[in-house]
């Protein structure tokens, strides 16, 4: 039996209680005891390693309810579809999940997954054999022929990169039916998607109610819950009716919407880190205008309603849609927290919660992890500074002193540097030649916009 005392730490339970002095003590996979009772405890441990954590603050290790740890980092569709293979996408991820790690992140959920090697690699880390955080997993996301967010990307049927295509009740039944199978915590749907043209504002609903309550219907009698991708206002009510657990986004809801939520209580993850992101830093990575500008509206559009269902009781969820470009492993896990705080008005106490203890929801392990408690798993992180007062430190990794998963001290080791694998990113030409840029006596400093955006 193993034991570990954080002694003379300011304490952050996760429950959005006032932070407290004193000292949490590990044993083997759980917590044993806080404060003066973790004292009194330590001196019955036979063998206990004592660390000193004055000035610092222990807390429940974040949990990214939202990142895609199989996508490696493309920065289109088109790489993401096309440009990755089976075996080499999951050796890329066993390393990659490392990086979450180094950044305080105990656990995560995958919703989605090319090839579905999330279920392999969440084996892989219960096992052992990987190294990194807690992990709960879906396998493809469901689509209709419609789309999801990557329009005309998206064939008719069959699968195409974390997602499968379906046209009939009995495929959605058979589907669900071979996921849970093969063993996933989540069953994940695109409710909504891109449609070239189409006059409604946000996504369109790409699916009949009936056939959303077919999927939450089929897999909740096997006990595995539902989420769905989803935004627009109509879209979320019949996720309600249908019985969805969970709901991602939940951008652009009416009243109406609103209520069906409060109602049931479902919980809820916008999932803003990546729109916060090309909002904030878009035109330091060239993305383009109109996109950051459709971003911004879509946080700025949705934080008044969110707000009214988090003061209603509606649990709000903290996930990062770590995996793309905009949102590289280990970077940006902490955004959402700030997000909650700046744009929905959470303090630093409340949103730290919505990242911990409501997020444990989304791992599957509500009231087993996310808390410093006894008798939680003993998934814990100390951090240089008060992110009760500025949730920003979070973001700052030479600020995560230790993590503990299981109750075990991680090692932090820096990121190896590495190449990509031929074929594995796209391939460009380059900027558009014109003579006129030809006939340029210097190189350009950045690329040259089409003269149609110019």
């Amino acid at each position: 039996m193993t034991a570990t005392l954080l002694l003379n730490g300011t304490i952050i339970d996760g429950t959005g209680a006032a932070p407290q002095q004193g000292s949490v003590l590990l044993r083997d996979e759980r917590i044993a005891a806080v404060g003066a009772a973790a004292d009194l405890a330590a001196v019955q441990e036979p063998s206990l390693v004592r660390i000193d954590v004055a000035g610092k603050t222990v807390m429940p290790g974040l949990i990214d309810g939202h990142c895609h740890i199989s996508f490696d980092e493309p920065n289109s569709n088109d790489e993401l579809f096309f440009h990755r293979r089976n075996g080499l996408a999951a050796i890329i991820a066993a390393e990659n999940v490392q990086k979450l790690l180094r950044a305080g992140v105990t656990g995560f959920m995958d919703a989605d997954s090319i090839f579905e090697i999330g279920v392999d690699l969440r084996d892989a880390i219960e096992a052992g054999i990987v190294a990194g955080p807690r992990m709960s997993t879906g396998g493809y996301a469901l689509w209709t022929s419609v789309g999801g967010t990557a329009g005309r990307l998206i064939p008719d049927e069959g699968v195409r990169g974390y997602g499968k295509v379906l046209n009939s009740t009995a495929e959605i039944v058979a589907e669900v039916r071979r996921q849970i199978k093969h063993g996933v915590d989540w069953i994940k749907v695109h409710v909504t998607g891109v449609v070239p043209r189409h006059p409604l504002r946000g996504e369109v609903k790409s699916w009949t109610f009936d056939e959303l309550k077919l999927v939450c219907d089929t897999a909740h009698e096997l006990g595995i819950p539902v989420l769905g991708h989803c935004r627009g206002a109509n879209s979320i009510v019949e996720c309600v009716d249908a019985g969805m657990d969970l709901i991602l986004h939940a951008t652009l809801m009416d009243e109406r919407a609103l209520a069906k939520v409060i109602d049931k209580q479902v919980p809820i993850m916008p999932v803003f880190t990546f729109q916060a992101n090309l909002a904030d830093y878009g035109q330091t990575v060239g993305a383009d205008p109109m996109i950051r500008e459709m971003f911004r509206r879509e946080i700025a559009d949705s934080c008044a309603m969110l707000r009214k269902a988090f003061d209603a009781g509606v649990p709000l969820l903290c996930g990062s849609e770590s995996g793309f470009s905009i949102t590289p492993y280990g970077e940006w896990h902490h955004k959402e927290l700030e997000v909650f705080v700046r744009d929905l008005g959470l303090t630093p106490l409340q949103a730290i919660r919505c990242a911990t203890q409501h997020n444990a929801f989304a791992l599957r392990l509500k009231d087993r992890t996310g808390v410093i408690a006894p008798g939680y798993l003993a998934d814990v992180i100390v951090v240089d500074g008060d992110p009760s007062k500025d949730v920003t430190i979070l973001g700052e990794h030479e600020r995560i002193q230790q993590v503990f998963v299981n109750g075990r001290q991680v090692p932090l080791v820096p990121a190896r540097k590495r190449r990509d694998p031929p074929g594995w990113r796209v391939s460009t030409y380059g900027a558009r030649l014109s003579q006129a840029v030809a006939m340029r006596e210097a190189p350009l400093d950045k690329p040259v916009l089409p003269e149609h955006e110019i």
